[in-house]
């Protein structure tokens, strides 16, 4: 039985019409470089929060040696080879999870399976780059004043004081 590509599942293709991955696999230094970031933590910080807005989960794997941690929704490995390990880990996932792999390797993307959602680091850092965080809601002034002070400037308003 042979398989349907996801649809979205092209490079560059962010899927609008198909649901959003609930797994991303990210490679580190690919990222690290097409973003231009300063810090590794840095980046880890933007991924996190990415994931976490998507209501995804994540995994970033940086080339060398770590210590291996977790920011909420997104870990953060190390491998000797990060390529090894990201196709090891979308050969896992992609039957269980709508899976994006983003990695600028083209022979990455391309053995990680037809299942999964590819896309280029420059593509996904323009994608990062316009993922802001929603506006607080907004509050009027009297809901942030105790009932003392709002009643002082009643009567202040109404000359009174």
């Amino acid at each position: 039985m042979t398989r349907k590509p996801a649809p979205g599942a092209g490079e560059g293709m962010s899927g609008r019409n198909a649901p959003e991955p609930t797994f991303y696999l990210f490679d580190g230094h690919n990222l690290l470089y097409a973003g231009k970031f300063a810090d590794p933590r840095e980046l880890e910080d933007k991924l996190a929060s990415f994931v976490a807005l998507r209501g995804a989960r994540g995994i970033v794997v940086f080339d060398g040696v770590g210590t291996a941690h977790t920011l909420g929704p997104l870990e953060v490995r190390f491998a000797e080879v990060a390529d090894y390990a990201l196709e090891r880990l979308a050969a896992e996932l992609r039957d269980r999870e709508r899976v994006c792999l983003v990695s600028s390797d083209l022979t990455v993307r391309e053995t990680s399976g037809k299942e999964v959602d590819k896309r280029s680091s420059q593509i996904f850092i323009q994608e990062l780059g316009e993922t802001k965080l929603p506006p607080p809601p907004r509050m009027a002034i009297e809901d942030r004043l105790d009932a003392k002070t709002r009643a002082k400037l009643e009567r202040i308003r109404r000359g009174e004081e």
